[in-house]
């Protein structure tokens, strides 16, 4: 575990930057206040303490910001985490590595001095996967990564009748958690459904996620299918879901979406339209960390970076 012991934003070129006890990291975005925002893959720039004080010589005393880092880290070993890597950043926030290293461009203060930059081999760059508010002292730690797999249960959608627009907001709002490795459409049969979470369980996923299928027709039979499939119920996970949705909509109550265990693989059912979908993962967000780390025994033996 890592902490934050500086922030820094550059409001422009040519302009000092500005050091503050706190900030906000913004979703696809970066830091609030940093002129250099919304770049895909270096929204963030990490540099460690450590790194830093490889350049402390006599001809120059540097120190956190002499880099033009963002965010200056102490007793977490950024350089060698691979890309990809997930990093909480506070209570809050959730960082993804994007980049290790990149081309000095030899025009800062620093360089003029030493002719050589820490920055170019050590510097970290991420994006950020969750808002949050981030402040000195601040823990910085690396997030188990879990692997995803989404099935869309739908007759049109199967048959290229209809777009799945579900099934992609699923894998936006679970980045934070880890990434989707397997996205499918089958149609509303059950013997298909089934067979298709038995491969995705073989396949070794986390924990699977279906979109369709939970309602009161004839041809729902999401229930049903994953009850061929699971161990275990988690039966909580349904009633929470239905219990917070019903405020906004009566006819949440008709959902007969459940959730279960197989193997080490976590199954939640989820509705068909891409508004219900986010409404039922924001309920299942502030326990998904735990439910995954208890399913899979240790979130450091199951989860993968």
């Amino acid at each position: 575990m890592g902490e934050i012991v500086a922030i820094f934003a550059n409001p422009g070129k040519e302009q000092p930057k500005i050091e503050a006890r706190e900030g906000t990291l913004i979703k696809n975005e970066g830091l609030a206040g940093n002129a250099y925002t919304g770049y895909t893959l270096r929204q963030v720039s990490l540099l460690a303490l450590e790194s830093i004080a490889k350049m402390n010589v006599e001809e120059i005393d540097v120190a956190p910001g002499s880099f033009d880092e963002n965010m200056t880290t102490r007793g977490i070993d950024l350089v060698n985490l691979p890309v990809g890597t997930r990093l909480q950043a506070g209570p809050e926030a959730v960082l993804r590595i994007t980049q290790v290293g990149k081309e000095c461009p030899g025009d800062c203060t620093t360089f003029d001095q030493t002719k050589e930059c820490v920055m170019p081999r050590e510097g970290v760059f991420t994006e950020v996967l969750e808002n949050g508010k981030v402040k000195v002292g601040d823990c910085l730690d690396v997030k188990p990564s879990y692997r995803f797999g989404v099935i869309t249960a739908s007759d049109k959608g199967s048959a290229g009748e209809r777009e799945d627009l579900s099934g992609p907001a699923i894998g936006q709002i679970l980045l934070p958690f880890g990434d989707v490795i397997e996205s499918v459409i089958v149609p509303d049969d059950r013997a298909t459904l089934a067979k298709m979470i038995r491969r995705m369980i073989n396949g070794g996923v986390n924990a699977i996620f279906t979109t369709g299928g939970t309602g009161l027709g004839p041809r729902d039979i999401t229930p049903e299918a994953t009850l061929d499939v699971i161990d275990r119920l988690v039966p909580g996970i349904g009633e929470a879901i239905r219990r917070e949705t019903a405020a906004a909509t009566p006819r949440a109550m008709l959902s007969r979406a459940i959730a279960g265990i197989s193997g080490r693989t976590l199954i939640i059912n989820l509705p068909g339209s891409p508004k219900a979908v986010v409404e039922c993962l924001a309920v299942i967000m502030p326990v998904l960390d735990h439910a995954l780390e208890t399913v899979c025994g240790q979130g450091g033996e199951c989860a993968r970076t």
